[in-house]
């Protein structure tokens, strides 16, 4: 037991935070089938009901929806294990590079995102059943936008499967969206919209942190970043580590201006630690993170600090 609070405390904070909300709320609805009455409370003001305008009143649907995992029996426990297995893979690494403010928004944003298509899709694709339109529930809209964010923001960035071998994550995404397209042809269509709403946000949130749609830079986080380069954030916290100012000058307690040569050691040392950042980024982005050397984390982690 101590091992495993010893391991859960090492995880990144709102990683195991969101996994322990969804954990938390699978149990609680497992005893819940012994109460049909609770349960039924739960799914009437806590999933999402895709219906306009109904949905206005209660908003919050949006975003609770996506840490509810409420079916019984193996079925249930499939979809909670591989729902948290996947983000716990790709979520880990990249709250460790982006922080934990990072993670959440990314995972809220496209699970509202996913929301927002069962509502567009859904009087396209209306339940096939009598019993009005099944509510939505689960964390698969924001799993996939935070996977998809991670494949655009890094497209080289790879994984193993089994029996496929080492794949890029984008294809991965990208193969996973076909087969949910495919079930859209032989279902209601509401939850597969959900996953593609959750990546198409996970897409955009992407491609706005790298500074490619010109969105406003609360929409991104700290601000846009390419592939090879940390975020705004970082770079300026790795200045502010250097004495560097957001604009380029030197920053002092004393109003005397340093010499030439110790401006130019400055710069160059900047210069030096700016290379060695995209160096270890770009390690991560193929090996992962688990692949850096102590060395390599220490100067992650001294760059990433305010």
């Amino acid at each position: 037991m101590n091992q495993f609070q010893s391991w859960y405390y090492r995880q990144p904070v709102a990683l195991r935070t969101i996994v322990a909300i969804n954990v938390a709320v699978y149990v609680l609805a497992q005893f819940l089938h012994l109460w049909p009455g609770g349960l039924q409370f739960i799914m009437e003001h806590f999933a999402l009901h895709p219906v306009f305008p109904d949905v206005l009143l209660e908003p919050w649907q949006l975003v609770t929806y996506n840490f509810m995992h409420t079916s019984g029996g193996l079925g249930g426990l499939l979809h909670v294990g591989f729902n948290m297995l996947w983000l716990f893979w790709i979520g880990r690494e990249f709250e460790q590079m982006h922080g934990s403010q990072q993670m959440w928004t990314v995972y809220l944003v496209a699970g509202v995102g996913g929301g927002l298509m069962c509502l567009l899709l859904q009087p396209l694709f209306p339940t096939i059943s009598g019993t009005g339109v099944m509510p939505v529930v689960g964390a698969s809209a924001s799993v996939l936008g935070v996977i998809m964010t991670v494949a655009i923001m890094y497209p080289h960035k790879q994984i193993a499967l089994l029996f496929f071998g080492v794949v890029r994550l984008l294809y991965l995404v990208i193969g996973f969206l076909v087969i949910d397209a495919l079930l859209m042809l032989s279902t209601s269509g509401t939850a597969v919209a959900a996953h593609w709403g959750g990546a198409l946000t996970g897409f955009l949130y992407a491609k706005n942190v790298r500074g490619e749609l010109g969105l406003p830079a609360w929409l991104g986080g700290p601000g846009s970043s390419r592939r090879r380069r940390s975020s705004d954030g970082v770079w300026t916290r790795v200045k502010g580590w250097f004495g560097i100012e957001p604009n380029g000058s030197t920053s002092s307690s004393s109003p005397s201006r340093p010499s030439p040569s110790a401006a130019d050691d400055a710069k160059q040392r900047v210069k030096d630690r700016s290379k060695e950042v995209d160096r270890i980024l770009d390690k991560i982005s193929e090996q992962g993170y688990d692949a850096l050397s102590d060395d390599e984390k220490k100067t992650l982690y001294e760059a990433s600090e305010s």
